[in-house]
């Protein structure tokens, strides 16, 4: 066999492997699990400095996540506050609204939640359900919607001019990877609570969604409170990349910190405390 035939076979060989390598949607190689948590903790380092600063500072921080059912909100989200306290990352995922708030100022159950000094809140939907789902379902008048596109600049240009950090990030999915979720729901029984019967409808309704969506970007994608766009149908990239934007958005810095020293036990009514609890209820060690 020649020198130039043999070349040719094992960049043949070459390809084929690569051919074979698990590729997302992008094309781009499969971010492995150990690379991935390896930078994932990287950023959740970062969040912690963040955390620091936010309440050195006293500052107000905002953040919208919204996207089309399946997008990944939730996961996002959950990789932002799981090294956090919950005392300042604080998630707000409302519920649909009661009589008594369908009466109200639309946005007013929205603001009873806004963050005081040194709070960062995470919208898991927000304010934007009115021209999402509400307008694609129904569940709000055409005379409702049109309101809410006239005055939503007004209302999120108070937010900043008060001094709040306002982030929106729409969290884009494709057609195939939501369907390819919404299947893993069903046959996952850890999983069904995520699936309801808007989420389906929203399959069916797809365009209506991407209309809906177009409007809400042209009516409030302002340069006081811009859209940020994530690609979400690699789960992994998605979080890392929202994360890190998330974090460059945000001047926070380093603050000092006083060294902490553990102080001795004061053994002065010392006692046997753990025969104290023998008496007690027990929990059977099952495990």
């Amino acid at each position: 066999m020649s020198k130039a035939s043999d070349e040719k076979k094992k960049k043949k060989g070459r390809k084929s492997k690569a051919e074979d390598e698990p590729r997302d949607s992008e094309s781009k190689p499969k971010l492995k699990r150990k690379d991935y948590e390896k930078e994932l903790e990287k950023l959740q380092v970062e969040l912690v400095k963040l955390q620091a600063w936010v309440k050195h500072t006293g500052a107000r921080i905002v953040v919208v996540f919204e996207g089309r059912d399946a997008a990944g909100k939730g996961g996002v989200i959950k990789r932002i506050t799981e090294r956090v306290s919950p005392r300042v990352f604080r998630v707000v995922a409302l519920p649909a609204p009661s009589d008594r708030e369908k009466s109200q100022l639309y946005v007013q159950r929205y603001i009873a939640h806004m963050p005081a000094a040194g709070e960062i809140v995470l919208f898991d939907r927000s304010w934007y359900n009115r021209v999402g789902v509400e307008r694609v379902l129904g569940f709000c008048t055409e005379m409702q919607y049109e309101k809410f596109l006239r005055s939503c600049d007004r209302f999120e240009h108070g937010l900043v001019d008060d001094g709040i950090i306002l982030i929106k990030y729409w969290l884009s999915v494709s057609k195939d990877e939501q369907e390819k979720r919404f299947h893993a729901r069903i046959e996952d029984p850890l999983r069904q609570w995520k699936l309801s019967p808007t989420d389906l409808e929203s399959v069916r309704r797809w365009y209506d969604y991407s209309v809906a969506r177009d409007a809400m970007f042209m009516a409030t994608d302002t340069e006081f409170a811009p859209w940020y766009v994530v690609k979400s149908d690699d789960k992994r990239r998605a979080r890392l990349n929202c994360i890190r934007h998330l974090l460059s958005l945000i001047p926070y810095e380093d603050v000092p910190h006083e060294k902490v020293k553990i102080p001795k036990r004061n053994d002065a009514h010392k006692y046997d405390d753990v025969a104290a609890l023998t008496f007690r209820r027990q929990v059977p060690d099952a495990y």
